[in-house]
């Protein structure tokens, strides 16, 4: 017995291969973009997970969290979680003996009818660690699809939140060209007026009837527009286009002002990274479980029987014995140890030991790659951010000087001082500039849309430890 306990304390030693520590990441110590900004301190103005409640509407409210519920891509990286628990609780059932039971009934001419039972017991010794590095594998690899499940809640979040965006884009364009046709119809009024009186020629009517039918038609394509983004928000929220009917509103006047992490702090903070570090944590594990093909693979072997008749006790073998055979009357057992190593393998161990450092090496530079995209990504957004702010000023800026040349050529053209090209050259201008205002207002709501997800949109990587614990 005491080689028996030996064995099982070496199954307690520390497993083949190497132990996971994750790698540097390529990080600056603050970003290229950040002047103008302050992180916050106290950090009061935090994203939580709501973060589009930031946005004060209350049918985006409503509708960001369907998401969680009713969208099928998220539903897909949910069942794909629960996949890689069930895999984890598989392989931990490797840890331990696996039992067997054979019950049997016979019926002989001399003994009549022989009643059996036989018993048997399997146990692969993980002395080398390689169940527990497969279990490592495993954990790692069911925190990478929890962490991917929470970057595909986000990702279809943020989809959803730029879809409505544009939506109440195409609602306030389409406000502002209703507001223009008003005013076009009564300039071409007044010129079809003019031109009975002989102030005015054919040609300034067409033009004016132009600049309605051109304002008209725009109105139409916002329509078009505002129907595509309510149909990618249904089916975001997993229904049906037909059955979601989003009520007309306006873009916001004002922008949310999120608050700023430090790029260290990404490393936490961004769903995508964590997947990335965990991906990196499973190749690592996976090099020692390639490892312990350089060990002999230890089993113990064991099985009990017992029959009704004395006569047709059967002796129960192994694949090899230590121990010796005991048997009663009408009943038999044994166990045995067995061990078995390939003495030559051609370097099928030597390739599945590089192979797995490679791919460790591989996932090493995905997850250093996952880091510099997040960072981009942050710095483009406050880039952005900031320079459509100086923008949208300028635009709006213009929009009112537009409105008032507008006026003043307007009346002047009323009062016969103005011939109808210069009003309908002021007509288009300003048309045209509350279209670009319009289009950078919502540029600047898409970009602190899109800041807040580059941020991770409130999730935290010690969220992972709560869910594999389910």
């Amino acid at each position: 017995m005491s080689a028996l306990a030996l064995l099982l304390a070496l199954c307690g030693c520390a497993p083949v291969g190497p132990n996971y520590l994750r790698p540097a990441a390529i990080l600056s110590p603050q970003y290229k973009e950040i002047a103008g900004w302050k992180i916050a301190s106290p950090r009061d103005a935090e994203i939580k997970r709501d973060w589009w409640t930031s946005m004060h509407d209350a049918e985006l409210d409503r509708l960001e969290p369907m998401i969680s519920v009713t969208n099928q891509n998220v539903a897909a990286a949910e069942a794909n979680y629960r996949q890689a628990l069930a895999l984890v609780a598989e392989a931990r059932a490797s840890l331990f003996p696996t039992l067997g039971l054979a019950p049997s009934a016979e019926r002989d001419s001399a003994l009549g009818t022989v009643l059996s039972v036989q018993g048997s017991v399997n146990w692969t010794l993980d002395i080398w660690g390689e169940a527990r590095r497969q279990v490592e594998s495993q954990e790692a690899n069911a925190e990478k699809l929890d962490a991917a499940l929470a970057n595909a809640r986000l990702a279809s979040q943020l989809a959803l939140a730029l879809a409505y965006v544009q939506l109440r884009q195409a609602d306030s364009a389409q406000t502002m060209l209703a507001a223009t046709s008003v005013e076009f119809r009564k300039a071409l009024e007044i010129t079809r007026d003019q031109y009975k009186a002989g102030t005015a020629q054919s040609s300034d009517v067409d033009r004016a009837d132009s600049n309605l039918m051109a304002a008209k038609a725009d109105e139409v394509e916002s329509l078009i527009a505002r129907s595509k983004d309510e149909h990618a928000i249904a089916v975001l929220v997993g229904q049906p286009p037909e059955e979601l009917a989003i009520a007309r509103g306006a873009l916001p006047a004002s922008m949310p002002a999120p608050p700023i992490v430090l790029p260290s702090e990404l490393l936490e903070r961004r769903p995508d990274i964590a997947a990335a570090e965990r991906a990196m944590a499973q190749a690592n594990a996976e090099i020692g479980v390639a490892f312990a093909g350089y060990f002999p693979r230890v089993s113990l072997t064991g099985s009990y029987g017992y029959t009704n008749a004395s006569s047709a006790s059967q002796a129960l073998s192994g694949a090899s014995h230590l121990l010796q055979q005991v048997s009663g009357a009408g009943a038999a057992w044994n166990f045995g140890l067995s061990l078995s190593q390939a003495l030559f393998d051609a370097g099928a161990t030597d390739a599945r030991v590089a192979a797995a450092r490679a791919a460790y090496e591989a996932s090493v530079a995905s997850y250093r790659q996952t880091v510099l995209t997040a960072l981009q990504s942050v710095e483009d957004q406050l880039g952005s951010i900031h320079r459509l702010e100086r923008e949208r000023a300028y635009r709006s800026s213009a929009v009112k000087d537009d409105k008032h040349a507008l006026d003043v050529i307007f009346q002047q053209y009323q009062a016969g001082a103005q011939t109808y090209v210069n009003v309908s050259t002021a007509d288009t201008v300003w048309l045209t500039d509350q279209e670009a205002e319009l289009t950078t207002r919502a540029a600047s709501l898409s970009a602190v849309v899109n800041l807040v997800a580059a941020l991770g949109g409130g999730w935290d990587a010690t969220e992972l430890a709560a869910d594999a614990g389910k």
